[in-house]
């Protein structure tokens, strides 16, 4: 024992990342639970924590049960123990546990007994306190309890291990945990210690091996993705390596492979386990209402703000990607709920919830959740869920505002025109790169003062200028994009490698005296920074409109007459036009900066000027590609208004070569003309192709949008109708079941029963009554009367009709043609309802009963006579001592009656004057025994006839051939 104190001792040391093995089991369990801890050897430096369903009213024999099947210390948790390896720790009945810090700590249940799901409760704990260190077992019970706590385990790295149902005495519980299709594996209790073992054995290695990758490693991973997108359609390639690494890691692990090329070999002979690690990069740990404080301030200062600014007739577009199985999406419907109560507002709601994985989308679209009770209150419950079998139903109020379906957030365009996007936890998982895109395209998707919301360890990262923060604990922003144009600003976190964006956000952050207003002191001097020395600029998209003006342009361009336009070559000054088009069209093409120098500016109000004409494409982030920005960038050189600018060839004099040019030029600017307004008149009509293009796009995706709403509103009326036809199809099995049970019930009887219904037509009838009524299956729904009944009972007609109205039942005695005894018995027949539908028919063969009977009158008259002709007193008793008959003697003798004696005790005759004590004793001695009695000497004072002295014998005879045993007992007197 001390040697293995000390081992323990020195195992707890180094205790902090052990693995703690949770075990569930209910109904069967013990057997299960017993083989498995015999199966674990010494030195596994694991920890074992049992919790099973238990009687929470009776102790728990567990400790001295288990103590016998292994040599481990086994204990009954107490509060606030540590876990400790080579240790068993057995969860007290009526209590619920969960696990902090290693250690153990109970709790009051809060659910009533028989909707307690403690393996849940726990396994749920063990993940978020263990994460990648937990263990997870399910063995043999009913129900369901413990699958929604693999889940947990699974999504923070840990292994889920379930019973092969096969060897469980009760495979509920271990089927229900092998649908979820996040079992690792499918053991025997026997066999689990040794892969356990092996688990943790290896575990380090091959997770060490992975994350500090060669370039071998890198290849293999590379292949693996592609057999996953080949698979899938699913490229995760952008999610961050740390988090794909550890969980290939753990499949690695799983089947013992060290080696990743060859797990990517694996991989290619066996498909299904693409299929596995596919899963294992989608789990994730979602709840109702997860940060509760995060939605009530998303409630209060963004969502409630956001819809009383809402005019009547707007809808409140939201987006909820990466929904999982969708309680997010929920729980936000309910706080739009909440506030529309609160503020008498109701607008239409548009709730759409994306996910990659189809099964959490499918879960999502049916609603039902288990044990939720404490992340819903009590009251949203009751308001906004249908309960049923611990099972909780989201209501059609919910459900008709939510739109599911499959998406990935980083590939496929996303929604427009949005109030709301809330992305929690989804950014921490992806690449830098692929974070940036996700952040571009919400901020494309939000509307002005649209909200964003996402987890607390996210940030909106370079997007700095495109969001204002409205909670920074809680992650929730305001978009305040110009014109629908994300611009991102400086990375302030490179300035200090060591510094979050955070610190160096309220370093930079004062107040305004005058306002009381936050400032942030590096946007105020990149502000200014950009009007002093950025030259005036106009970005624009490929055809020539203008999206942002940045400083002083009207030099360079004014309003056209007409309609207004906001193009830039219909608003750009004379001098510049041809330049500022031959740009453009250059840039596009070329996909690169083109400058124009030294163009002459003439402006009435000041000497000329020149300027560089600069057109510079934009290429990063992907939002803005296809821009362009055009910079005016002024020449400070004098200028000769006198004179002309060219510098001619000394060689070149000849006025008239010049004249020549000058017209071929002016011919060439004519031309450039037409040709410009021939393309103004094509861009018109292209950009007004384009808004009818646009108009068809916007009014397709708004079709689509109400196809999909209706395609959901199918698909939740065709589950319902799934469901009803489920439960209506067990209900035609168990009434089908009933029926056979009843008609095996009735035949095995052997009792004729006819059932008629108020109108005294065939109901049902046994085999047994075709004996006496010549009735077929096909006879069911004729009246009773159109047959002739074998019996002899004319009344039975009108009996049946009494009984029906009057509820009283009839019972006779009643022969057949052929001469055999029945008893039948009439009663009304009543339904559940307790309403009178007919009568039961019952015939019951009594033809033995009255043969009996009537051997027993013969048999009793014959010993009549016979005792009758005896001279001496003799009374027949039967074997509890009652007086059967006496013969003439007797009654003469003891001058007695017939009615005085029959019946009674012996020793009861004449009011118990005939208690004579010796005579009872001794009758009740010997003759139970069937022993006789011979001259047996009794003397006695007589009522009525005085005192006698008599010799007594007595015989007990059995008459097999009628059943009967009586006593004789003569009395002589002397």
């Amino acid at each position: 024992m001390a040697d293995k104190i000390k081992r323990i001792g020195n195992v707890s040391k180094d205790s902090s990342r052990f693995l703690i093995v949770g075990i569930g089991a209910s109904a069967g369990g013990l057997d299960a639970i017993k083989k498995l801890l015999e199966n674990i050897p010494e030195n596994n430096g694991m920890g074992f924590i049992i919790v099973q369903h238990m009687d929470p009213t009776h102790k728990s024999g567990l400790v001295n049960i288990l103590s016998r099947s292994t040599y481990m210390d086994v204990e009954e948790v107490v509060d606030g123990v540590q876990v400790l390896p080579e240790h068993v720790y057995i969860i007290p009945p009526n209590k619920d546990m969960g696990i902090l810090n290693g250690k153990l700590q109970l709790m009051e249940p809060i659910e009533p007994h028989g909707l307690r799901l403690p393996i849940n409760y726990f396994f749920t704990s063990l993940a978020q306190d263990q994460k990648d260190k937990s263990v997870g077992i399910i063995l043999s019970g009913f129900g369901t309890d413990g699958s929604i706590g693999l889940k947990a385990i699974k999504a923070n790295g840990g292994i889920c291990i379930a019973q092969d149902p096969s060897t469980a005495g009760s495979d509920g519980m271990p089927n229900s945990a092998i649908n979820t299709g996040l079992v690792d594996m499918i053991l025997s209790p026997e066999e689990m210690p040794k892969k356990l073992l092996s688990y943790q054995k290896s575990s380090h290695n091959i997770l060490k091996k992975i994350l500090t990758p060669e370039d071998k490693t890198i290849q293999s991973l590379r292949k693996i993705f592609i057999l996953i997108r080949n698979r899938t359609g699913q490229d995760f390639s952008q999610y961050k390596k740390s988090t794909i690494n550890r969980r290939i890691g753990r499949r690695m692990n799983i089947h013992q492979i060290e080696d990743i090329s060859q797990y990517f070999r694996y991989l290619q002979e066996n498909p299904n386990e693409i299929d596995q690690l596919y899963k294992e990069f989608l789990i994730n740990v979602t709840n109702f209402f997860r940060d509760p404080e995060a939605y009530e301030s998303l409630k209060q200062y963004a969502l409630k703000k956001l819809i009383e600014e809402k005019s009547d007739g707007d809808i409140i577009r939201i987006w909820v990607p990466g929904c999982s199985s969708g309680e997010e999406v929920y729980s936000i419907a309910i706080i739009i709920k909440e506030i529309f109560e609160e503020t008498k507002l109701n607008f239409e709601v548009q709730l759409f919830g994306t996910d990659l994985d189809l099964d959490s989308i499918q879960t999502a679209r049916a609603g039902k959740y288990a044990n939720i009770s404490e992340d819903v209150s009590p009251e949203r419950l009751k308001k906004y869920f249908y309960k049923k079998d611990n099972i909780y139903t989201i209501k059609n109020e919910l459900r008709e505002m939510v739109i599911f379906s499959t998406h990935n957030v980083i590939t496929d365009p996303p929604f427009t025109r949005l109030d709301l996007i809330a992305c929690r936890n989804l950014l921490i998982y992806l690449e830098t790169a692929a974070q940036e895109k996700v952040l571009s395209n919400f901020n494309y998707a939000l509307k002005q003062d649209g909200i964003l919301f996402l987890g607390p360890s996210e940030n909106i990262g370079d997007f700095l200028d495109s969001f204002t923060v409205l909670n920074n604990k809680w992650k929730i922003f305001k978009c305040i994009k110009s014109n629908g144009i994300p611009f991102r600003k400086l990375n302030i976190s490179t300035i200090s490698s060591n510094k979050s964006v955070e610190y160096w956000d309220s370093i930079f952050t004062v107040k305004d005296s005058k306002t009381g207003q936050e400032l942030n002191v590096t946007n105020v001097a990149e502000e200014n920074l950009i009007n002093i020395y950025a030259p005036p600029s106009v970005l624009i998209n490929s055809v020539g409109d203008i999206l942002y003006i940045h400083g002083r342009v009207a030099e360079y361009l004014e309003p056209s007459p007409g309609k207004a336009h906001m193009n830039i070559l219909e608003m750009a000054i004379k001098n510049i036009k041809l330049s500022l088009s031959t740009a453009i069209q250059s840039a596009t093409n070329k996909n690169q900066k083109v400058v124009f120098e030294h163009i002459k500016i003439n402006n009435k109000k000041e000497n000329s000027h020149l300027i560089n004409l600069i057109v510079n494409p934009l290429k990063r982030p992907e939002t803005v590609k296809g821009l362009l920005l055009v910079s005016f960038e002024r020449v400070f050189t004098k200028i000769d208004d006198s004179k002309d600018n060219i510098k001619l060839d000394p060689l070149s004099k000849c006025s008239d070569h010049i004249k020549a040019l000058e017209n071929e030029l002016t011919i060439t600017k004519e031309r450039l003309n037409t040709t410009i307004e021939e393309m103004t008149t094509s861009n018109e009509e292209l950009k007004s192709a384009n808004e009818e293009l646009q108009s068809l796009n916007e009014e397709s995706q708004s079709t689509n949008e109400e196809l999909e709403t209706s395609k959901e509103e199918l698909q939740s009326i065709n589950e319902e109708l799934s469901t009803v036809n489920g439960e209506l199809q067990n209900k035609i099995d168990e009434l089908s079941n009933i029926n056979d049970d009843m008609t095996n019930l009735f035949n095995s009887t052997g009792i004729a029963i006819v059932f008629v219904d108020s109108e005294l037509n065939i109901r049902r009838f046994t085999e047994e009554s075709t004996k006496l009524i010549k009735l077929i299956e096909s006879d069911i729904g004729r009246p009773l009367a159109d047959f002739n009944l074998n019996i002899n009972y004319p009344d039975i007609v009108d009996d049946i009709n009494k009984v029906v109205e009057k509820l009283n039942p009839v019972e006779k005695e009643v022969t057949t043609t052929q001469g055999e005894w029945y008893n039948v018995k009439i009663t009304p027949y009543k339904t559940s309802k307790s309403i009178i539908n007919g009568a039961t028919i019952t015939f019951t063969n009594i033809n033995n009963l009255k043969n009996t009977q009537e051997k027993i009158e013969a048999a009793l008259n014959y010993s009549n006579d016979i005792i009758n002709t005896i001279r001496e007193p003799l009374i027949v008793l039967d074997p509890q001592l009652n007086v059967v008959s006496a013969n003439i003697s007797f009654f003469k003798t003891f001058k007695l009656t017939k009615t005085e004696i029959e019946g009674k005790k012996i020793y009861k005759i004449g009011q118990e004057s005939w208690n004579i004590n010796s005579l009872r004793n001794l009758l009740e001695e010997i003759l139970p025994k069937n022993k006789e009695m011979n001259d047996y000497e009794l003397e006695y004072t007589f009522p009525n006839v005085g005192h006698k002295k008599m010799l007594l014998n007595a015989r007990r005879i059995y008459r097999g051939d009628i059943g009967t045993e009586l006593i004789f007992l003569a009395m002589e007197e002397v």
